[in-house]
């Protein structure tokens, strides 16, 4: 597994290299510190450019030196860029598996600070990103392992979900607690268009209803069946809950106490993605835990 760990100076970046020394990766992982020089606040300033690559220079070292006990094998990198774009085609270039981005924080700064370069890797990452977010403080924290929610639809982006968490190690003690969530409107398939999205008022039909739940129903039991492969983790199914998918996975996490929410990438373009590849941008910028999006 090729892990592509991004850095600047905030305790974000810390919090993502902490992340992964906690955890267990497949044998024969490596990974890539990267920190892209943000060219934007030096259009002329060739000599404070300069000043920024040798502690760029800097900062990948001491974290490749943070994680020396990972048992990854660790190579560095620094780009001079726009790092909204510079990262994702990095992580092409090196073939990256998963994209780690730590968060700056919670605030609303923070999220815009977040957003300007986490949306752009999340949006044009070739592979899966993490947003990383450092664990709330809890004593009982190293004995439990990590607590992942997983939020699946049934869609095979989702299923892609489900089988990363069961090829992966996990620290003992790991949980996975899987939902669905029934939105407040059905896809209907259209030949011309694709699928749209009609609100549930308009579609009283009771087959269209029962429909959705046996799918989110089935779409749970699908990614149960899968995460039994694992010798890492237990799991925790839950009954299909109603409401919007945005909300309700936010909900869950922060009641449960998830250290992680895991969901599948639609990769889907225009009015389909307004309405729900939205769902994982959304869930990056506001939960207060770390959010997985996966990508096959």
């Amino acid at each position: 597994m090729k892990l592509l760990i991004t850095t600047d100076l905030s305790q974000g970046s810390q919090s993502t290299i902490d992340a992964v020394n906690k955890r267990p990766w497949p044998a024969g992982s490596e990974a890539c510190v990267l920190h892209v020089v943000d060219l934007t606040p030096f259009p002329l300033g060739a000599e404070l450019l300069e000043t920024a690559r040798q502690g760029a220079e800097s900062v990948v070292k001491s974290a490749s030196e943070c994680l020396g006990s990972s048992g990854l094998k660790i190579q560095t990198e620094v780009l001079l860029d726009y790092p909204r774009r510079a990262i994702s085609e990095y992580a092409k270039k090196w073939g990256a598996d998963l994209v780690l981005v730590g968060s700056h924080g919670r605030s609303a700064l923070a999220r815009f600070l977040l957003g300007s370069v986490a949306q752009g890797v999340l949006r044009t990452a070739p592979c899966s990103v993490e947003i990383v977010r450092a664990s709330i403080e809890d004593p009982s924290h190293a004995r439990r392992g990590l607590k992942m929610l997983l939020a699946t639809d049934g869609s095979d982006c989702s299923i892609e979900a489900a089988r990363s968490i069961a090829k992966r190690p996990w620290p003992a003690g790991s949980c996975v607690r899987v939902i669905s969530v029934v939105p407040p409107f059905f896809p209907i398939a259209d030949v011309a268009t694709g699928y749209s999205y009609v609100q549930r008022e308009v579609l009283p039909d009771e087959t269209l209803e029962k429909a959705a739940w046996f799918r989110a129903a089935k779409a749970v039991a699908q990614a149960d069946e899968l995460l039994r492969e694992s010798s890492s983790v237990t799991i925790e199914r839950s009954t299909p809950l109603l409401g919007d998918p945005k909300a309700v996975i936010l909900d869950e996490a922060a009641q449960w106490g998830a250290d992680m929410i895991v969901v599948g990438s639609h990769g889907w373009r225009g009015f389909d993605r307004l309405m729900m590849g939205s769902v994982s941008e959304s869930l990056a910028l506001h939960a207060r835990c770390s959010v997985e999006v996966i990508r096959p």
